[in-house]
């Protein structure tokens, strides 16, 4: 069954196009209808270049929208399609289960690793039930608790980030938020095996950083990555959140600012259009790029993979 697409504002000319070439078939699909595939061809021709020409030229902004698209491939999308015999593991050992973040073992190509990934959800209810993709602490310590069995057993660790940010509410302050993030972040520091962190839609602040404090951190082509949603910067410097553009400009959140920044390791590209209207072919970039990045660290021992990690981070603060 098809699935009604989607359209962000500034894609309004290629909505156009695309709703015209849907009539078009649809008369076309009619008994004794003439024949219009000569203009259905040239329809199809405008319209992908109309897409190709507006991707091209995508301002920061325009890019935090793309990333936040709601039929966006999500973490379960590249768990089920990169990793085979996936166990999902529950519960933090201290307070209870956080769906935001799902986490277990599989095998990727073949390898046994840990996977962890941040879900929004891409229905009403599937997005309640995974708040998101906000982790409350519970969720960071069950990432940290899975961490650690992974590098108890010698099994690399993947991280696929898409959150808003770490959950904000009272009970999450309560729990030990902070704290739980923070010791997220160190135990992904610590760790003695190779760790690849992916940023497949929204990088939010604190809540990314948790699990893409890595020895290798890609990002998809029209993903960000930034200390705070361009939203909330816009509040706090302008207290206007119209200017919500200016800040992500200013933020350089995007991942070809990032890259040229040294922040990021590596960009992995996505369909024109976005990954949304090439989930395939965004989810088998993604295994490659990240098989390509596991490959680096074999044969190193535990103390060279900590202390290549340690050098990356170190040198981010040099050079910037």
């Amino acid at each position: 069954m098809s699935v009604t697409r989607s359209y962000l504002d500034f894609e309004k000319p290629v909505a156009e196009l695309e709703s015209k070439l849907e009539e078009l078939r649809t008369l076309a699909s009619r008994d004794g209808a003439v024949s219009i595939s000569e203009e259905v061809g040239r329809l199809e021709a405008k319209a992908a270049s109309a897409l190709s020409d507006i991707y091209a030229t995508l301002t920061p902004w325009q890019k935090t929208q793309v990333a936040r698209h709601p039929q966006r491939p999500h973490f379960i999308d590249y768990c089920a399609g990169l990793i085979t015999e996936f166990t999902p593991l529950a519960g933090d050992r201290h307070y209870g289960e956080d769906q935001a973040i799902v986490a277990g073992f599989g095998r990727f190509e073949g390898r046994a690793v840990c996977v962890l990934g941040q879900e929004k959800g891409s229905t009403t209810e599937s997005r309640l039930r995974h708040n998101f993709g906000m982790a409350k602490p519970e969720g960071y310590r069950k990432a940290v608790r899975l961490m650690e069995m992974a590098d108890r057993f010698g099994l690399p660790v993947l991280a696929f980030v898409d959150t808003a940010g770490a959950f904000p509410g009272i009970e999450a302050e309560e729990r030990g938020q902070a704290e739980a993030i923070a010791r997220s972040t160190e135990t992904c520091l610590g760790l003695g095996v190779p760790n690849v962190a992916v940023v497949i839609g929204e990088g939010g602040s604190g809540g990314a950083i948790a699990l893409a404090t890595a020895n290798r951190v890609l990002m998809l082509e029209h993903a960000i990555y930034g200390v705070i949603s361009p939203e909330g910067a816009a509040s706090i410097l302008w207290r206007d959140q119209g200017r919500a553009a200016d800040a992500a400009t200013a933020m350089k959140i995007t991942a070809q600012d990032l890259l040229r920044l040294g922040i990021i390791d590596g960009i992995i590209p996505e369909a024109t259009g976005g990954a949304h209207r090439g989930r395939d072919a965004a989810i088998a970039n993604t295994g490659k790029a990240v098989a390509k990045a596991l490959a680096e660290f074999d044969g190193l021992s535990p103390e060279e993979i900590r202390d290549r990690r340690a050098v990356k981070f170190l040198d981010i603060g040099r050079k910037l």
